[in-house]
């Protein structure tokens, strides 16, 4: 097969995926997003998105789509099953858009919407990556599982938890964080009836929430301690939902267990929480040349924040933002030594910002789920909930805005590829 030749590649149309594509477009890149899927991964159900992910959207112009559909939560309650205290937790009313809840899928649809049709090519698994110096440049040259070869001036692997390009970087596989987690979406057609606010329920190896999406539908996790590598939990959707009801959650207050009673079954998934050690990041080899990692593929992390999506927005930002800079500077898209440093600099920007999310969400799962001491008791009971909005301010961040190419400039790059080289 003929060799491609492309500005930059993205592996994975997830999160990271799609929103690095757009910052890329809102700088005059035209960037190939390649997905092993056949069309929009809707895994997950929803997500809660923080100031810090509605900044990012808004830097992106993607913000006004969603929040028109979905309004912000009022508040929460943090309750402690062991000694049925409960806690109010005040989000910030500093907040521009708040913190709502929202389908995955929504999310995805409305940055694939900025994208030009043919960004996006399904059905195209990566096989393996390597470095090509080529006329005093360096280029990513990925080879597809179905025999084709892409040749590109920066590759960006959104890849996932379980990251080709991650691992082709030599960063360490994430591990096994010992909890798993089941999330799912109730639906109510006439209604739930209930107030738009964040509930929280923790108890010694689990923690639970119920977040409303709309008037008719509540967005709902399970996350537990559970030591075997799964092949004790069935992966028929009607059995996940009666494990959780009869087993896993029998404790919990009746209105937890009449909204999973209402989930959608096809929304239904069971799946071991993994990390990336904090440290790794740190010291280790996030972008090499033109090749780099962005959302899961760079900094996999508990749930317990929230912040694996947003997190994954902001790093779309500061990648665009960093891109948009280079091509200010040299009027043009420009491969070799100064992509390189391009990605060092988005690179010295994250790292910090996401070894410390990681290292925040797995404490905030202990302090929550671990022990029975009573140590761990007052620091569940009587210490987090305080804090809890504190650590909001920690993780509330602005990632900034992406660049403004003149656009002039714009259109050369998108009509003269005598420009991005």
């Amino acid at each position: 097969m003929e060799e491609e030749d492309h500005e930059v590649v993205i592996v994975g149309a997830g999160i990271a995926g799609l929103a690095t594509a757009v910052a890329l477009k809102r700088v005059g890149v035209r960037a190939l997003v390649l997905e092993k899927s056949e069309g929009l991964r809707a895994t997950g159900a929803a997500l809660t998105l923080q100031s810090n992910a509605w900044l990012a959207l808004d830097a992106l112009g993607v913000a006004h789509e969603l929040t028109t559909i979905y309004a912000p939560l009022t508040g929460g309650n943090i309750t402690s099953l062991d000694t049925g205290a409960s806690q109010k937790v005040n989000f910030p009313k500093s907040d521009k858009h708040g913190i709502r809840a929202i389908h995955r899928k929504a999310l995805l649809e409305a940055l694939a919407k900025e994208l030009p049709e043919d960004t996006i090519r399904y059905s195209s698994k990566l096989k393996s990556v390597v470095n090509q110096a080529e006329e005093g440049s360096s280029y990513a040259v990925i080879h597809m599982e179905n025999g084709a070869s892409i040749k590109a001036k920066a590759l960006v692997g959104c890849d996932g938890v379980h990251s080709v390009v991650a691992r082709w970087l030599g960063l360490t596989t994430p591990v096994d964080s010992g909890r798993w987690a089941v999330r799912g979406l109730a639906i109510f057609p006439e209604g739930h009836g209930l107030n738009h606010e964040l509930q929280q329920f923790v108890t010694i190896g689990k923690r639970a929430a119920l977040v409303p999406l709309n008037d008719k539908e509540f967005y709902w996790f399970l996350t537990i301690k559970f030591s075997s590598k799964g092949e004790e939990m069935p992966h028929d959707p009607e059995l996940i939902k009666r494990q959780v009801l009869e087993n896993f959650a029998k404790e919990f207050p009746k209105s937890y267990l009449n909204i999973v009673q209402h989930s959608d079954l096809s929304t239904l998934t069971w799946a071991p929480l993994m990390f990336r050690f904090p440290w790794d990041i740190i010291f280790g080899k996030v972008s090499k040349g033109n090749i780099t990692v962005a959302g899961d593929a760079m900094h996999p992390m508990t749930p317990d924040l929230g912040q694996g999506g947003c997190s994954a927005l902001e790093d779309a930002v500061v990648l665009g933002k960093h891109i948009g800079d280079l091509i200010i500077r040299h009027k043009k898209l420009v491969a070799g030594d100064q992509m390189a440093e391009a990605l060092e600099r988005y690179v010295k920007e994250r790292r910090w910002r996401a070894a410390g999310l990681i290292t925040s969400s797995y404490l905030t799962g202990w302090v929550q789920q671990d022990g029975s001491g009573w140590l761990m008791r007052f620091l569940r009971d009587k210490v987090y909930g305080r804090f809890y909005s504190k650590i909001f301010n920690f993780i509330n961040y602005d990632c900034g805005k992406l660049p403004t190419i003149d656009s002039s400039l714009n259109c050369e790059l998108e009509n003269d590829p005598s420009k991005i080289n």
